[in-house]
């Protein structure tokens, strides 16, 4: 069982599912040649993709490609469905620091075929999650700095205003296909200059006002 902890508090939630949002800056999606959906473009991970801060990332031995993607996560306090953006910030108890560790070359190899990423996104260790702070704590959530660095070099630099789809309008949409409950989690997307990761590494995340997350690769 997962579970991580809302800081300055003794809240603790078990972790559910974990909706994920691809594609929701604009730069990333050019990046890697992706065209910018109308809609978000959603997919999950397993609660058993968890690892903790100071924990270790294991490439699976079927790929020789993984990429690092910061990602400000939201962690749902209050059962929705059908949520209206307005109402959106109401429903969750917390935001955390993400990566969303994921298999390049698996995820280009199913892409083609037309074939789910399952096996790309949501490999064990894959989504490195900080504990949370109190939602609370903070003004807006489309007003903060993200930077990853790998061995201590800067990789990543984005800001939650580039969004294509914010934090209300992600809560909502989600919830239009997902009943929402305490403990699920929502990763919303990552800016550009995702780059591959070697065993041995450490990567650091860091989002202001928000937490550090640092782990090793292996």
């Amino acid at each position: 069982m997962q579970t991580r902890r809302i800081t300055g508090s003794g809240d603790e939630f078990r972790i559910g599912k974990i909706v994920c949002v691809g594609r929701n800056y604009a730069e990333h999606a050019r990046e890697l040649g992706n065209e910018t959906p109308a809609e978000p473009v959603l997919f999950m991970k397993p609660a058993t993709s968890l690892i903790e801060n100071g924990g270790i990332v294991r490439i699976p031995e079927y790929s020789s490609c993984c990429h690092h993607e910061i990602e400000l996560a939201l962690l749902v306090g209050e059962k929705g469905k059908n949520i209206r953006a307005g109402d959106a910030l109401r429903h969750l108890a917390g935001y955390g620091t993400a990566i969303d560790m994921t298999l390049r070359d698996i995820q280009d190899r199913l892409k083609l075929k037309g074939l789910p990423w399952d096996i790309a996104k949501g490999f064990d260790t894959s989504c490195p999650l900080s504990d949370f702070i109190p939602v609370a704590t903070l003004d807006d959530p489309q007003n903060l700095t993200m930077t990853l660095s790998v061995n201590g070099v800067e990789r990543q630099r984005g800001v939650t205003s580039d969004m294509i789809h914010p934090v209300s309008a992600l809560v909502a949409h989600i919830s239009r296909f997902f009943t929402l409950e305490p403990g699920d989690v929502i990763l919303t997307g990552t800016p550009s200059g995702v780059g591959e990761v070697k065993s041995g590494d450490v990567i650091t995340a860091e989002i202001s006002s928000v937490g550090r997350l640092e782990i090793s690769v292996m």
